[in-house]
């Protein structure tokens, strides 16, 4: 496992990923850098999925929708974690929904469902891979941008990138 540095035009990042998996991608001056990870004590390097991620990243902010399908992500979580991930991974580019309406997803199936905007504001406060895992998707019921790790303006700025690159009608920001 080895750590790589990403300069992106919100800031700097940093990619932890081995051959196999991507662990984390984080804004170095975010709240929860580095998530579980000691990163001081990781060695810094390109691995096979760090230049996968890259080039995802490049390709995410030159206004491009990327493919997951490169990238195996494995993140540090609980069970209730990964299922609000899996769900934010299929928000679709220059959408969002509100944490109510994910709560309502990872609930399909439950026959008595109850309001987890909190549990799941919780478990998207700690994505360990932003961007490619999309928590800046989701905003406040009554469609106010709410909680991002990476910043109210960083977040701001993902979602005037995605809504002008797919001619999204949603309120702007």
């Amino acid at each position: 496992m080895k750590k790589t540095i990403y300069d992106s035009p919100l800031g700097k990042m940093t990619i932890l990923a081995d051959d196999r998996y991507l662990y984390g991608l984080w804004f170095n001056d975010q709240k929860y850098y580095g998530g579980h990870y000691n990163l001081d004590k990781i060695e810094s390097g390109l691995t096979s999925q760090a230049s996968k991620t890259i080039d995802w990243l490049n390709q995410f902010f030159a206004g491009q929708n990327p493919s997951y399908n490169k990238l195996k992500l494995k993140e540090q979580a609980t069970e209730f974690q990964l299922r609000v991930y899996n769900a934010l991974q299929k928000i679709p580019y220059g959408h969002t929904v509100t944490y109510k309406e994910l709560s309502d997803v990872i609930q399909e199936g439950h026959a008595v469902k109850k309001n987890l905007s909190r549990a799941v504001g919780n478990a998207i406060g700690h994505n360990q891979i932003l961007l490619i895992v999309p928590c800046h998707r989701v905003i406040g019921s009554n469609g106010s941008l709410t909680g991002y790790a990476g910043g109210l303006e960083r977040k701001k700025a993902l979602l005037r990138l995605e809504r002008k690159s797919s001619n999204e009608s949603n309120k702007s920001y």
